[in-house]
C-alpha cells in the first residue's frame, strides 16, 4: 500500500483509498477491464462507483502509473507493466491476453514506411490467434 502511495505522490497525484484501491486490483490482475477492476475494489474497500473506478483509471493511465489498452472488439484492459513497450498475444477463442517483450534488434515495427513527420517513439502491435487449451478444445470437438 506504501508502493502505491509513493507512486501516487511521483506523479503529483492525491493520495486515495480509491486510487490504491484501483491500482492494487490493476496489478493484481493484469489486463483486467474496467468492470474487472470495479469488482475487485469493490472487495476491497467496499463501495465506490463505477464513475469513480473509470476516473481513477483514467487518471493513472494519463499519468503512465498504468497502461491502457484496447484490443478490436473488446473492452479497454488495463495493467501495470508500463514503460517497455511490451506487445500481446490475445486468444480469438476465449479473450486470454498474454504479455510479450518487443523484438530485439532489427524492429520493423518501430520503423513506418512513411512517419509523416512524426517523431515515433511507440509501437503498438497485437497478435491475435488461439490459446494452447482453445486448440486443445477445439481439437477434442473434431
Amino acid at each position: 500500500m506504501n508502493d502505491a502511495a509513493e507512486q501516487l505522490r511521483q506523479h503529483g497525484l492525491q493520495v486515495t483509498a480509491q486510487r490504491i484501491a484501483v491500482l492494487s486490483a490493476v496489478s493484481a490482475q493484469p489486463h483486467a477491464t474496467a468492470d474487472d477492476v470495479a469488482r475487485e475494489v469493490k472487495a476491497q474497500i467496499g463501495v465506490i462507483s463505477r464513475q469513480a473506478v473509470y476516473d481513477a483509471l483514467h487518471v493513472l493511465a494519463d499519468k503512465g502509473i498504468i497502461r491502457r489498452i484496447q484490443p478490436a472488439g473488446s473492452p479497454a484492459r488495463f495493467e501495470d507493466r508500463v514503460g517497455d513497450n511490451h506487445h500481446h498475444l490475445i486468444c480469438r477463442g476465449c479473450g486470454r491476453v498474454e504479455d510479450v517483450d518487443c523484438a530485439v534488434g532489427d524492429t520493423p515495427c518501430l520503423n513506418a514506411a512513411d512517419d509523416s513527420g512524426f517523431e515515433i517513439d511507440e509501437a503498438e502491435v497485437i497478435f491475435w490467434g488461439r490459446c494452447p487449451e482453445c486448440v486443445v478444445s477445439e481439437a477434442d470437438r473434431h
